[in-house]
């Protein structure tokens, strides 16, 4: 069985495995259930050129929007 692994927060989780260049699939529909935090903490990493494939994850200003 594997470990599982917890985190503080959003940023720490992403820390050491998102990059430049990324493509992240990201879940959610609409608005019920994104993953807000880790979408506001990849906006702000400061990574670039990510590829994001969702199903309606958020509108304008908000999730993915």
């Amino acid at each position: 069985m594997a470990a599982t692994k917890l985190y503080p927060d959003a940023r720490t989780a992403l820390a050491d495995i998102v990059a430049d260049g990324q493509t992240l699939a990201v879940g959610g529909f609409g608005l019920c259930g994104i993953p807000e935090a880790l979408i506001a903490a990849l906006r702000d990493s400061g990574v670039k050129n990510l590829t994001a494939i969702s199903n309606n994850a958020g509108v304008d200003g908000f999730g993915l929007g």
